[in-house]
């Protein structure tokens, strides 16, 4: 750990990928991507995209609908997704049990989603509790759980974040308006090509009785990232 004494850095890089420190990052990833409203991408990989798609639609192994569809798909993701599992998770002891053991089996079955499918990175979710706060970050690029949380926020990206978050995790989490206390672990989970990760957070105070929708408005994408905790208003409460 490299910081507060209590950080435990959590790379599982032993849980049998084989790609030890190094997130093998063999995709054509690009760490310093724009954002979907910056400039276009200059205009040889935009020749370059038009050429693949173009052979792929004439060798039959794709059409034009297929490709808009996965586009629109790509483009509906949001974290709503993400939202309802933790919900459910929540409610169901049953369904956490099962979506902690066996997450993308989990969220298929719950879903009826085929995005996960083979060949999707491996996802885990870690559990906060009383007295243990998860962060998640990727620190050699961006990798991120995009079919259950959508398009990462430009700060996940940032170098900043992805160096800072390791080395000073309680700094890092106040200045995002997370206040842990000295007895509390922090655990910073290091996302890479082969492993997503997914915060669930802790159920509040106050929300007992609550039905699916009302938990659900009360999960934000920070609260899967760990930079972020579940609130409820006063006057809900």
């Amino acid at each position: 750990m490299h910081d507060d004494h209590d950080h435990e850095h959590a790379h599982d890089h032993t849980h049998g990928h084989g790609h030890g420190h190094g997130h093998g990052h063999g995709h054509a990833h690009d760490p310093h991507a724009p954002a979907s409203d910056d400039p276009p991408a200059p205009r040889e990989s935009r020749l370059l995209e038009q050429a693949l798609r173009e052979l792929l639609i004439e060798k039959g192994i794709l059409t034009a609908e297929m490709i808009s569809r996965q586009i629109d798909n790509m483009d509906s993701r949001n974290p709503a997704l993400g939202a309802r599992i933790v919900a459910r998770a929540w409610t169901d002891p049953a369904f956490r049990e099962a979506l902690v053991a066996d997450p993308l089996d989990t969220i298929e079955k719950e879903t009826g989603k085929t995005m996960f499918v083979a060949g999707m990175p491996e996802l885990r979710v870690v559990e906060n509790a009383p007295g243990v706060h998860n962060v998640v970050v990727c620190t050699l690029c961006s990798c991120y759980p995009r079919m259950l949380l959508g398009i990462p926020p430009a700060w996940y990206k940032a170098p900043e974040y992805r160096s800072r978050v390791v080395r000073e995790p309680r700094t890092v989490l106040a200045e995002f308006g997370v206040h842990l206390d000295g007895t509390t672990e922090v655990r910073v989970h290091d996302s890479t090509a082969d492993l997503r990760y997914l915060v669930l957070p802790m159920r509040p105070d106050g929300t007992e009785g609550w039905d699916l929708p009302a938990l659900e408005a009360i999960v934000t994408r920070d609260t899967m990232i760990g930079t972020a905790v579940p609130e409820v208003a006063e006057t809900a409460v």
